[in-house]
């Protein structure tokens, strides 16, 4: 198998932990288990401003781990459901949207949980759900909350 067919028979998935993103990575290995896929669960994390330049090696790496620890504990949960999908998890540090964009690159679909703020706030403040759907470089699937 080519690794063209390889990266066209994977999923990506979006997981922050939320209830709106557990719920899309069961539809997600629901799916993948369907078409015979693999997923690859993507969890991104950023340095909080409020922490500015100071922050330490330590902290930055706590951050790391506490963001694979999440990840893993959803994973491990939702793919005993689906224990004949191959799961990759993924943490990524950086802004959320833009890492789930690079993240579609050669998959089969990108999928996302809805967080449910509606049109207006979504306008106002943005939203990585609406940023994926327009800079996405594959299809995506918002699952509604």
């Amino acid at each position: 198998m080519t690794d063209s067919h390889r990266s066209a028979g994977r999923v990506v998935i979006g997981v922050d932990g939320s209830a709106s993103s557990q719920k899309a990575l069961e539809w997600a290995l629901a799916y993948a288990e369907e078409l015979g896929l693999e997923v690859t669960a993507v969890h991104a994390w950023q340095y909080p401003y409020v922490y500015g330049p100071e922050t330490t090696f330590a902290a930055a790496t706590q951050m790391a781990t506490d963001a694979q620890r999440l990840l893993d504990g959803v994973v491990e949960k939702a793919g005993s459901e689906h224990p004949a999908v191959r799961v990759r998890p993924r943490v990524v540090e950086g802004h959320p949207a833009r890492v789930l964009v690079r993240q579609s690159e050669g998959a089969h679909m990108l999928i996302l949980g809805s967080r449910g703020h509606g049109a207006l706030v979504g306008a106002l403040i943005g939203s990585v759900g609406r940023h994926c759907v327009v800079h996405a470089r594959c299809p995506v699937l918002i699952v509604p909350g």
